[in-house]
């Protein structure tokens, strides 16, 4: 068996069998073949699709492909994962506040990929923050504290870390084969047992359709409720960033913000109803209504933002952050955006936006760049606001004043103003489970 054939088979748009896809998931681990073949396969999986059975096999191969863990960490281990998107900051609000009403979130994340930003490089910006744990730390810190989220360890699912690190600079981002088993690989191999997912739709997401991240959910939930896990996946909006902050220490200052009860809207909205399924996954409630009230009552007491401060600090992060968001990295240029006419905001194109921000320094344009994790921009207008001349938009937090102006402008371009009023975004869009699809209201 060689790569060159496994290419020719998917080039040519026949299913490939159990055994060729486990010799493709264990050279990509071994490092056995060259990068340039591993590239030409995701290419024609890109092009030409995997069926269920192909990508239930390379997930699991993909698992298999380094350590495969069985934690013992007090309760269920709960993982939440979000297909990527621009201001999703979940995260880092929804895991402090899960394990502050008693759940065990077993969290490993990735860094940014395309347009969308990454855990890991967001919880980089606090001072001394150590994402590379060793396995048996990073369980004890959830054993302990309740909460962890780090990088990927290496001997888990080692094929994913060089497929990954491909997809970004590849154009196959936004395969659903290769994002199902990516993300579900990592999932099994660090053990979750409860598994929520949010997948996102629209401009900013890796699915700009409604159909097409539906199609993604139902993929995950199918594979994941085969292999044993309790899953659910959340369809939810990305027409613009979730939260206002765009960037890895303007993230965690807003993270800080809503754990702190100085800040709202839809990233606080949205992650409630995420910390909700996971509780309810990991069976510490009994249904959302009972989970809301626990999520809501440990928000108001500060409990959160408590287990927030001992998650960093038990990461070997400076936690005087939660106290002082001013000891995050500052960029050197901050200045305000303005509104040179008037109108309706009634699209914006989150993708450009998040590209703004890498192109920033906010985000990786090769696999080898160096984050800058005190740039970014913070949006002050959302879909359906009414916008007069003068009025802020942003506010940009950049390396340069070159660096600022040039953002301005992709800014501007990714906005569009009508002079007839725009409804707001919507946020929820269906709950996918095994039984099939719940349409959501808000």
């Amino acid at each position: 068996m060689d790569m060159i054939s496994i290419i020719e088979d998917k080039k040519m748009g026949r299913a490939l069998s159990k055994e060729q896809i486990a010799f493709f998931a264990r050279a990509a681990a071994d490092h056995t073949v060259p990068d340039y073949q591993l590239a030409a396969l995701l290419m024609a999986i890109r092009l030409n699709g995997m069926d269920a059975r192909e990508t239930a096999d390379l997930t699991m191969a993909m698992a298999a492909s380094g350590d495969m863990l069985t934690p013992d960490v007090g309760g269920v281990p709960v993982d939440k994962h979000s297909t990527g998107g621009v201001g999703d900051t979940t995260t880092l609000v929804l895991a402090p506040l899960v394990a502050a009403c008693g759940g065990k979130v077993l969290k490993m994340s990735g860094r940014g990929l395309g347009h969308t930003g990454g855990t890991v490089d967001k919880l980089e910006s606090i001072p001394g923050m150590v994402v590379d744990l060793p396995e048996d730390r990073f369980l004890d810190i959830v054993r302990t504290v309740g909460c962890a989220v780090a990088g990927k360890s290496a001997q888990l699912a080692p094929a994913d870390k060089t497929l990954y690190a491909l997809r970004d600079v590849t154009a196959t981002v936004d395969s659903i084969p290769l994002i199902v088993s990516s993300i579900l690989s990592k999932k099994f191999a660090a053990g979750a047992k409860a598994i929520v997912l949010d997948v996102k739709t629209g401009s900013g997401a890796l699915m700009p359709t409604l159909d097409a991240s539906i199609a993604l959910a139902r993929a995950m939930v199918d594979i994941g409720h085969h292999a044993g896990r309790s899953i659910v996946a959340v369809v939810s909006g990305m027409e613009e960033p979730l939260g206002s902050h765009v960037g890895n220490a303007l993230e965690v200052k807003e993270a800080i913000d809503i754990l702190a009860g100085r800040a709202g809207g839809p990233l606080k909205q949205v992650s409630l109803f995420l910390g909700a399924q996971m509780l309810v996954a990991s069976g510490i409630a009994g249904d959302e209504a009972q989970a809301d009230r626990l999520l809501n009552a440990a928000l108001d007491s500060g409990r959160g933002l408590e287990k927030f401060k001992e998650m960093i600090t038990a990461q070997g992060g400076d936690c005087r952050v939660c106290d002082d968001v001013r000891l995050l990295p500052a960029a050197p240029v901050i200045r305000s955006m303005v509104a040179r006419e008037g109108g309706y905001l009634a699209h914006v194109n989150g993708t450009a936006l998040g590209m703004a921000a890498q192109r920033m320094g906010a985000g990786r344009i090769e696999k080898d760049d160096v984050i800058d994790p005190a740039v970014g921009f913070v949006m002050k207008k959302r879909i359906g606001d009414f916008i007069r001349p003068g009025d802020e938009i942003c506010t940009l937090h950049a390396r340069s004043e070159a660096s600022a102006a040039e953002t301005e402008q992709r800014i501007a371009a990714a906005l569009t103003l009508s002079p007839d009023p725009a409804p707001k975004a919507r946020l929820l869009y269906a709950l996918v489970t095994p039984q099939g699809v719940k349409q959501l209201t808000e």
